[in-house]
């Protein structure tokens, strides 16, 4: 590849980065901007907090539902039309939902804002893991993490200024300007669909997006359900559990068995030891990162009386140890492999964790402060070789069946983690919360210690970066092709 062209590609790249993270942002930041609004809405619906916790539920519900989905659409339809496609759904949903007028409206509207954002999240994964390739994937998954690590984080920060200044509704029309953007950009940004996309391509699994996705959503239903009330043993966890248990026994299955038309999720994907050890590892840090945005809060509100802004301000250090290392640790998996990496930033990640379950009420203030920035410096030194790795042990064709394991186990792990540290903290009674905060975190540094081992067996600088480097720079030379022309094209 000449150097001139390798430039051209790399501005591409970098374009098409920026313009994507644009437009995935607002999913991110919406699964936990609304957490905030809670109160405020069963307030003003004049409802109860378990109903109206239904606005973030039913939003979390859809996109789950939606994700393996997307990995046949974005194969039948073509990338940048399914992306465009999302943008406008989100931005739908985002105009009902603030024109709500009761709290069944909201939450019907949130469940379409969820179905946009169930195709935006995993696909920003697939666009981006095929524009980069193999050889470079590592520095690419850096960036976009400083949006993954750093949305959930600042969804309750900047749902909570608004809340203090706007009315709830502009928690979702503020998605408008910035979602027109995105698709503005969008459109001259990315590179067209292979010409005679839409209607190729395999037939959709049906029987496959009929038990997988209600599979998964039932699963992350029960798992919240647990969150909220504290216990396993209750009809409204016990019953979606069994039901994600059966609808996920009955698509692994279907999935061995099928013949004619290819499951929507190949689960032979997991003979892969690589892919297995590497999603293992990913889902893993969901559940420890989102335990961590779950209870960091409630430390400083229930063990030290902080209110919610303030203690949602604290979690700050937290996003910025993590956004601040992400790019840096992608760019040196690239370069060195990714498993010593992600075995440093998990080691990093467990001795903060073990940190936090030592503090108490008299802790000095700087002490947690720095442990949540040093935590996030472990995960997020550990997040994007972590992610890269499961591209790197991916042919082409199944990227996109690897975008939706990924993002799937990781709202699996994100809602166990959730509901791990809930759990605790309620068991521990109202009149010791410090007690359940630091069996919160053994939690957490019981979680990191699996990611450790599972991070062993992800692969290494020989495996990972040296066998698919002659397929990354065929792979490079097709998508710098693609753009150049598409480039003409558009002027």
């Amino acid at each position: 590849m000449t150097a001139p062209l390798e430039d051209k590609l790399d501005s591409a790249l970098r374009r098409m980065i920026g313009v994507i993270l644009i437009g995935g942002i607002m999913g991110i930041l919406d699964g936990s901007m609304a957490a905030v609004a809670v109160d405020t809405l069963a307030e003003r619906f004049d409802a109860s907090i378990s109903a109206t916790g239904w606005v973030s539920t039913g939003y979390l519900l859809a996109l789950t539902v939606t994700i393996p989905v997307t990995a046949w659409a974005v194969e039948r339809v073509g990338g940048k039309r399914l992306w465009l496609f999302g943008l406008a759904l989100f931005m739908v949903g985002s105009i009902a939902s603030g024109l709500a007028w009761d709290l069944g409206s909201l939450i019907s509207f949130r469940v379409v804002q969820g179905v946009g954002a169930g195709i935006l999240d995993p696909l920003m994964l697939t666009l981006l893991a095929r524009a980069a390739g193999p050889s470079r994937i590592g520095r690419v998954m850096g960036v976009m993490g400083i949006v993954g690590s750093t949305g959930p984080v600042l969804g309750p920060i900047v749902g909570g200024f608004i809340l203090q200044g706007l009315d709830w509704r502009w928690m979702f029309f503020v998605n408008v300007p910035i979602v027109i953007v995105a698709f503005v950009l969008a459109r001259r940004t990315l590179p067209a669909d292979p010409p005679g996309t839409p209607g190729t391509g395999v037939r959709l699994d049906v029987l496959g997006v009929a038990l997988i996705g209600p599979g998964v959503a039932v699963g992350v239903l029960a798992l919240s359900e647990v969150a909220l009330r504290g216990t396993f043993t209750t009809w409204q966890v016990l019953l979606p559990l069994a039901a994600a248990v059966l609808l996920l026994a009955g698509y692994a299955v279907h999935a061995l068995r099928a013949r004619e038309t290819p499951p929507l999720i190949d689960l032979r994907l997991f003979t892969r030891r690589s892919f297995t050890a590497s999603v293992v590892a990913a889902a893993v840090l969901g559940l420890a990162t989102f335990a961590s945005i779950f209870v960091i809060p409630l430390y400083y509100q229930q063990v030290r009386g902080y209110g919610v802004l303030d203690a949602g301000l604290r979690l700050a250090p937290f996003g910025l140890g993590s956004a601040l290392v992400m790019p840096l640790a992608g760019r040196l998996s690239d370069r060195w492999g990714s498993r010593n990496l992600a075995l440093t930033g998990a080691a990093i990640a467990l001795f903060s964790a073990f940190a936090f379950s030592r503090f108490d009420a008299q802790t000095g203030l700087l002490w947690p402060l720095l442990a949540a920035f040093t935590l996030g410096i472990g995960t997020g030194s550990a997040g994007a070789p972590v992610i890269g790795s499961v591209y790197r042990t991916l042919p082409p064709q199944l990227v996109p069946q690897g975008s939706s394991v990924l993002y799937m186990l990781n709202q699996l792990g994100a809602s166990i983690g959730i509901a791990v540290v809930a759990l605790l903290m309620q068991n521990a009674g109202a009149d010791d919360p410090l007690s359940g905060f630091r069996h919160a975190y053994v939690a957490v540094v019981v979680a990191l210690a699996v990611m450790i081992v599972a991070s062993l067996f992800i692969p290494g600088r020989a495996t990972a970066v040296a066998a698919p480097e002659a397929t990354a720079e065929e792979h490079d030379a097709s998508v710098a092709a693609a753009r150049v022309g598409h480039e003409e094209n558009v002027r």
